[in-house]
């Protein structure tokens, strides 16, 4: 519900502890994000009136607003008032860049995770089957395969693509998730696509992978969407550790 459209308070928290006020202002807020009180595109108040709802100074109804923006919940521009953003990825998108860039050790342990979260969502995705996430991994299948020899264009399709397998979930939570692991997701397959010796074949394989894993899940077999995902990382994965492994100075190479 839009903040113009309600008479009935946005923020009911209590600020109990004087230590933390800009947390508990901060929790607050995000609650009525949460809760739909808010929703996306909303201005929030001013940082005056935020300070005068909750009876704390100025100072700390801006570190509150840092709180939020930091964890994506809105976007703040200088001179112009907050807005509540739609949830996304973004922060743990951001988190992951920096920890996949420290090691090779935290990029394998980050893709590691991908695989076991994966393997769970695929096997949700062909049981529920939303049309949204089925329409967009058919179509990032198809920008593959035009995409073949063109690295840029082949891994935003490949991100594409996982994307559209958490939107085949119908959960809001696993779509975020998986936004924010877009960049190990990019990392992976621009390693992947950096390979000297990767042939066309090579291309034309991992197509035929992600093919083959929006096929069970359209059929709804979740036995064959959790074997076709398993099969896609041992594929790719190793190759592209490969690659990853021969290169100095990792966490400055960019």
């Amino acid at each position: 519900m839009s903040a113009a459209t309600t008479d009935s308070p946005l923020f009911s928290a209590k600020l109990a502890v004087p230590s933390r006020l800009a947390d508990a202002v901060f929790e607050a807020i995000a609650d009525a994000v949460f809760e739909g009180r808010l929703a996306p595109g909303d201005p929030l108040p001013s940082e005056g009136e935020i300070a005068r709802e909750f009876g704390v100074s100025k100072p700390i109804a801006r570190e509150a607003l840092r709180q939020l923006a930091g964890a994506g919940l809105v976007h703040t521009q200088q001179g112009k008032v907050a807005r509540v953003k739609a949830l996304n990825g973004e922060p743990l998108e951001r988190f992951y860049g920096f920890a996949i860039r420290s090691s090779l050790q935290r990029l394998r342990e980050a893709n590691e995770m991908r695989l076991v979260v994966e393997t769970g969502i695929a096997r949700l995705a062909a049981r529920r089957r939303a049309p949204e996430g089925l329409k967009v991994m058919k179509a990032a299948v198809d920008d593959m395969e035009r995409a073949l020899l063109n690295p840029e264009a082949f891994t935003e399709a490949d991100i594409a693509f996982h994307h559209g397998l958490a939107l085949a979930t119908g959960n809001t939570m696993i779509r975020v998730q998986v936004e924010g692991l877009r960049s190990v997701q990019r990392e992976v397959s621009e390693l992947f696509s950096r390979r000297s010796n990767r042939t066309e074949a090579d291309w034309a394989a991992t197509v035929e992978r992600h093919r083959a894993i929006y096929l069970v899940i359209d059929a709804g077999n979740e036995d064959g969407a959790e074997k076709a995902i398993v099969k896609h990382y041992e594929a790719a994965d190793i190759a592209s550790f490969e690659v990853a492994g021969g290169q100095e100075n990792w966490g400055g190479r960019r």
